[in-house]
């Protein structure tokens, strides 16, 4: 059967140029398909003609699912609004009014809450079979992602597929025996970008389930001989709580999403001694502005200094800003809502702090914990917390204070054996070493008052510390 072509700059067409293997697949926890044979085949029941121009939700519980749709509905859908798992069904209903879905693509059985007002409901599976719809002419579609970490509606943010590829240059991928993976969901930026990166360099792709354990998604990827995988600093201290965390052998590993600090950056070193190992900072509104690969902690201000590139980034009151063409071009149902600042720079609210020819993140701005007027950064205490060598994460948090309004409290996940009963006179000890750190490295107040181990520190959808 002769191939499908699509037209440049559409995701098919990256895929029909860039597999030419048939060994090439998308593995999910519970099906596979070979990305050769999806050119030749559909996992949307031959209806994709009935997608066409429209604003489409797409909300499958299955990443593989979802994987599978991206594919086709590039360059068809007017519009794709990648629906997250974990989104609440109570904001479900607003999401199709705001970007005014006309159609929806999901792998339930039973209806999507806010279906009912909806013009299309067409099933997509983890499974492909054969079909040849036709696709003409492409038109460009608008990749809709919803932000995380708050508590009330998420914002709706436009993307488009140049926007979300700028940061990959073809040429600089590895071959196409790389097997990808990633503890992100591919509804994410995080995830969204690797799975880009498998598409777009023809390789191979593992993707992860929310309702597996670390453990068994790690001997999943080693089975796989995965290459390349990324995720948040959170994700990987879990993954290497886990003894099968050397299941896998990567030659790349990535972190991204969160703070990566030294104690994270030498563990995986540790433990993957043959991996490059690297850190990048993105975000959902601003994409990705830079990767560093020295393995050291912050990044340095060079980085800052340069203008005219393709990306640019500058301090304003603190706070990271960067201006590039990976950003998004804005929110959906919010002109009133600037992304941008009049120069075209986006606020990241990350503040930077520069110590010894080198620029680290401190925390968010919206984060601080206020001890009798002076500012706390959790994440600047946690990255010392972490030093110590039985610490495998660790939680700071504010505690009211009749006197100071608040004081700095820490809950730390340490190494199997401790912070039993049994331990007791051993945890005592362990949580004096902890303070005697952070005293040599912090001002007073920002040292914690008290510290608790705890069996585990909960992480959100997103692969970050649950925060509230």
């Amino acid at each position: 059967m002769k191939l499908r072509q699509g037209k440049p700059g559409s995701l098919w067409h990256w895929l029909s140029t860039a597999v030419d293997r048939s060994d090439r697949c998308l593995w999910g926890a519970h099906g596979s398909a070979a990305l050769l044979e999806l050119l030749r085949s559909s996992s949307l029941a031959g209806r994709l003609s009935d997608l066409r121009g429209r604003s489409v939700l797409l909300a499958t519980r299955e990443q593989l699912a979802a994987a599978l749709a991206l594919i086709e509905l590039d360059g068809i859908a007017r519009r794709i609004v990648l629906c997250p798992p974990d989104l609440p069904d109570e904001h479900v209903p607003s999401v199709i009014e705001t970007a005014q879905c006309d159609a929806i693509v999901s792998d339930r059985t039973a209806f999507v809450p806010g279906c009912s007002q909806v013009a299309r409901f067409v099933t997509c599976a983890p499974l492909i079979s054969p079909a040849e719809p036709q696709r003409r002419d492409e038109d460009k579609t608008e990749w809709i992602l919803l932000t995380s970490g708050t508590t009330g509606l998420p914002k709706l943010v436009v993307h488009s597929l140049a926007s979300l590829t700028a940061p990959i240059k073809p040429g600089k991928l590895a071959q196409s025996s790389a097997i990808w993976s990633t503890f992100y969901d591919i509804r994410r930026y995080g995830g969204l970008q690797i799975f880009l990166r498998a598409i777009i360099g023809g390789g191979s792709l593992v993707l992860s389930s929310a309702a597996e354990p670390t453990r068994d998604f790690l001997i999943r990827a080693g089975a796989h001989g995965v290459t390349h995988i990324s995720g948040t600093p959170s994700h990987w201290r879990r993954a290497l709580m886990s003894p099968l965390a050397r299941r896998i052998s990567p030659q790349y590993v990535r972190l991204s999403g969160e703070i990566a600090d030294q104690a994270i950056l030498d563990h995986l070193r540790a433990v993957y001694p043959e991996a490059d190992i690297a850190h990048a900072f993105a975000s959902t509104e601003a994409g990705v502005a830079f990767e560093v690969g020295d393995e050291q902690a912050g990044f340095p201000p060079s980085l800052i200094a340069q203008r005219g590139g393709e990306v640019e980034l500058k301090l304003e009151s603190g706070t990271l800003r960067i201006r590039s063409g990976r950003i998004a071009s804005g929110y959906l149902g919010r002109p009133d809502d600037s992304l941008a600042d009049v120069g075209g720079f986006v606020d990241t609210g990350d503040m930077i702090e520069e110590r010894g020819g080198r620029c680290y993140f401190v925390g968010r701005g919206d984060g601080v914990i206020n001890v009798g007027g002076r500012k706390v950064h959790p994440e600047e205490v946690e990255a010392v917390i972490n030093r110590h060598p039985i610490v495998y994460m660790s939680l700071v948090k504010a505690r009211k204070n009749p006197i100071t309004g608040s004081v700095v409290v820490a809950d730390v996940v340490p190494i199997e054996g401790l912070g039993t009963a049994g331990a007791a006179a051993r945890n005592e000890m362990i949580k004096n070493e902890i303070l005697e750190i952070c005293r040599s490295a912090l001002a007073p107040y920002k040292v914690p008052a008290a510290i608790q181990f705890v069996a585990s520190l909960a992480v959100t959808a997103s692969g970050k510390l649950a925060r509230h």
